[in-house]
């Protein structure tokens, strides 16, 4: 039966991993196929339980290692955001739970990393004393991508040269994820060669040109990031709220759209602020570093809103990193929904600034 083999797998996983780093497009796809194999098996499979935000801390952690449950078969539990915990908690309440994992259980522990939000040392020690893994998802450095992107292409039967493989990069940007998606579609959008296979069945490359890539794959993040800031700006909740959609599901980062987001949001406050102080349109679209087509749309919807909204948009998204980096060192100074995931925090903070 199906659920039978489902169980024989996850017999074969590990206790406890610790799966960790600043490449977030991959954490999330292990968490996804991990969750996707647990819950195989025509409703037969492993139970899932999810503990995140305020539920997501070592103590709660060793407390649902110890938690009796009714579910029949494998148990599997996902916790997030452990890049927030620290030492000296993880060495108080989870240590000794990990060295006494239950029978039929698998811990999975994600960090999403950035700079100073790591994993602690500590935990990475208690997984691997437990026999558990710790899997490291590094993002590769920016020099390395087109080699990496010739060998992405290559598991996908296409082929790409040096030069095509700098122009995806230089195209559509440095996330691996993003280009990974972009590979992809390169290889369903292609015609396959007329020629048919190659020895022994395999079918031949499908060979992609820099002029391909030009022509087809998407363009950098940074001005899709900034479509989405000039929503936010005129106040379009609908397309503000698709853009920042569209963007994470290409893999980018919440903490690099917020940077990029209140940059622009920033630059709109000092246009206010100098239109509502009397200098003309023309001198404030000189002083803007962007050309000129875009500056003149730029300080037209600027003169279409206020400055004291612009600020409170600007405190909007201080206050949206503040809860999705977890700077606030007490809940108290953190919003009243700090705890929901990253994802519902933004979104309700474009509607609030776009409204």
């Amino acid at each position: 039966m199906a659920w039978t083999h489902t169980l024989a797998v996850m017999a074969t996983l590990k206790p406890v991993y610790l799966i960790h780093g600043d490449d977030h497009g991959a954490l999330a796809a292990r968490r996804q196929g991990l969750r996707a194999l647990a819950e195989s098996g025509e409703g037969a499979g492993a139970s899932v339980e999810l503990l995140e935000g305020e539920d997501a801390t070592p103590e709660s952690v060793a407390c649902a290692l110890a938690a009796m449950t009714l579910a029949v078969g494998w148990r599997v539990i996902i916790v997030e955001g452990v890049e927030r915990w620290r030492d000296a908690d993880v060495d108080r309440h989870l240590a000794a739970a990990l060295a006494q994992i239950p029978p039929e259980t698998t811990l999975a522990l994600f960090a999403r990393e950035e700079a100073r939000a790591k994993a602690p040392a500590s935990l990475h020690q208690a997984v691997e004393r437990a026999g558990g893994q710790v899997i490291a998802q590094v993002t590769v450095k920016p020099w390395e991508l087109p080699k990496w992107a010739r060998e992405q292409a290559s598991r996908l039967n296409v082929e790409i040269d040096a030069a095509a493989a700098k122009a995806l990069v230089a195209q559509v940007g440095e996330r691996q994820q993003r280009l990974l998606r972009e590979l992809e579609k390169l290889a369903l959008e292609a015609e396959p060669p007329s020629s048919g296979s190659q020895a022994g069945g395999s079918p031949e490359p499908i060979r992609v040109s820099a002029q391909d890539i030009e022509a087809r794959a998407a363009h950098s993040h940074e001005w899709r990031a900034y479509a989405l800031a000039d929503a936010l700006v005129g106040a379009d909740t609908r397309e503000a709220t698709l853009s920042y959609l569209r963007l994470r599901a290409q893999g980018e980062r919440l903490s690099g759209l917020v940077y990029l987001m209140a940059q622009r949001l920033r630059d709109a406050l000092a246009v206010a602020v100098c239109l509502h102080a009397g200098e003309s349109v023309a001198e404030v679209k000189r002083s803007l570093r962007m050309p000129a087509r875009a500056a003149e749309r730029f300080v037209a919807d600027v003169a279409r809103t206020d400055v004291e909204r612009l600020r409170a948009a600007v405190s909007a998204l201080a206050q949206l990193e503040l809860d999705t980096r977890g700077g606030a060192p007490l809940t108290s100074s953190r919003g009243a929904m700090a705890g929901l995931d990253e994802d519902t925090l933004a979104v309700r903070a474009i509607e609030t600034i776009s409204s």
